[in-house]
């Protein structure tokens, strides 16, 4: 049943006071803490907070144990009523309680795609100030509204990310629910195969690493802990978690060298040291000529930090003429081609914590993209993730191909 059609045949007046439409904290205290009755739209948040302390906390859905905690946050995909109940375990004050969520359709439908760009971090690469455009005067708040333009609903514009680390956030207009045994949302990048040895799977492949988070604050901001995808490469000995990168705005003084067959003006254009020690250039390139760093941030230094994938592209030609970059199994954005939907797609059941370990995410609200690989391969530059589109699988479209979880 649809919001519309409840409200009309019901009391509006009792509806109104105890309506709940997305994230909040105005829960009503009766006592407890919790009311006998709520009404939510599918796929929005309802937190629950105890009043009442004890040594331990029970709360059930249709008689399904679904949290220990004293404070527990109510998300459901499904339309229908939801019989919960809330027992307070103590010896000197036990507490049971039952009350009803009736979860509705919302009003106004749910898009599938990408709704706000929160964050746009790129770090410098050929395709900066381009993709989206600077232009003179433009504010990082411009900058981040082109982001969005760019890649919300079905606008499909590239934007890059730049060289390693760069990254961008975004989100829907509702919570993406972790749906066991189903890919839950998918990007799209502007990854391609070659066609000499296309078994292979090599090509354009710029990895890009997904990290989530669940809006536990129920805020709306993406401040909550974040939590790593774990692609095919994750348990990999090559890949190394922990790694920081700071690129340096170019010297003005600095010595402009072109390389030896003239694909590149200037070798040694932006400086970049790493927490190990290491340190390297990103070389301008002739074909893209206006300044890789991006132009709206004064800071004369950018810092990221995440996880490095390994380096995955191969000089085939031997003379610096012809690369090619192949991709991972599975688990990156723009690292297979848009049309092996299945390999652009993602489980929120992959995400781990710091240390690795499985964490059970009811859902997800934002989602950070960044590229994974710090990599500089001749004339054809740096490795730079791109991405156009995002959509949540869960919410139908006739265009899309739903991919399944071999």
């Amino acid at each position: 049943m649809k919001l519309r059609d409840y409200i009309s045949s019901t009391l509006p007046a009792l509806i109104a006071s105890i309506l709940f439409s997305g994230c909040t904290s105005e829960i009503p205290m009766v006592n407890l803490g919790i009311d006998d009755t709520y009404y939510i739209v599918r796929m929005s948040k309802l937190p629950l907070e105890s009043a009442l302390t004890g040594e331990k906390y029970l709360w059930k859905a249709d008689g399904e144990i679904v949290s220990t905690e004293r404070d527990y946050i109510f998300l459901a995909y499904e339309e229908g009523v939801y019989n919960m109940s809330f027992d307070i375990i103590d010896d000197q004050t036990p507490f049971h309680f039952d009350f009803t969520v009736n979860v509705l359709h919302e009003e106004v439908e749910y898009s599938p795609y990408i709704s706000r760009v929160y964050e746009y971090r790129p770090a410098p690469g050929q395709f900066v100030n381009e993709m989206p455009r600077f232009e003179e005067g433009d504010t990082y708040s411009d900058i981040l509204q082109k982001a969005e333009e760019s890649i919300s609903g079905t606008n499909d514009i590239m934007i890059t990310l730049g060289g390693w680390g760069g990254y961008v956030t975004f989100g829907f207009d509702h919570t993406v629910i972790n749906v066991p045994g189903e890919y839950d949302f998918r990007i799209w990048g502007n990854c391609f195969y070659e066609l000499l040895q296309p078994e292979k799977k090599g090509g354009s492949a710029e990895p890009g690493i997904v990290m989530v988070s669940y809006d536990a604050n129920c805020n709306g901001l993406p401040d909550d802990e974040w939590y790593e995808l774990a692609g095919s490469e994750y348990n990999s000995d090559n890949m190394r978690r922990g790694y920081e990168m700071t690129y340096c705005r170019p010297d003005p003084e600095r010595q402009i060298v072109a390389d030896a067959d003239n694909s590149l003006d200037d070798i040694y254009y932006i400086r970049w040291e790493d927490n190990s020690g290491t340190e390297g250039y990103m070389a301008k390139n002739i074909f893209h000529n206006q300044e890789y760093f991006p132009k709206w941030i004064n800071e004369n230094s950018l810092t990221f930090s995440g996880s490095l994938l390994a380096s995955n592209g191969e000089d085939v030609s031997g003379n610096g003429s012809y690369y090619i970059l192949y991709s991972y199994p599975w688990g990156y954005v723009d690292n297979h081609p848009n049309e092996y939907s299945e390999l652009n797609s993602f489980d929120i059941s992959r995400a781990v914590d710091p240390d690795g370990n499985p964490v059970n995410l009811p859902g997800i609200d934002f989602v950070r993209v960044y590229t994974g690989v710090n990599q500089y391969c001749g004339w054809i530059g740096e490795t730079s993730t791109e991405l156009s589109r995002a959509c949540d699988l869960h919410i139908p479209d006739p265009a899309l191909q739903i991919p399944v979880i071999p």
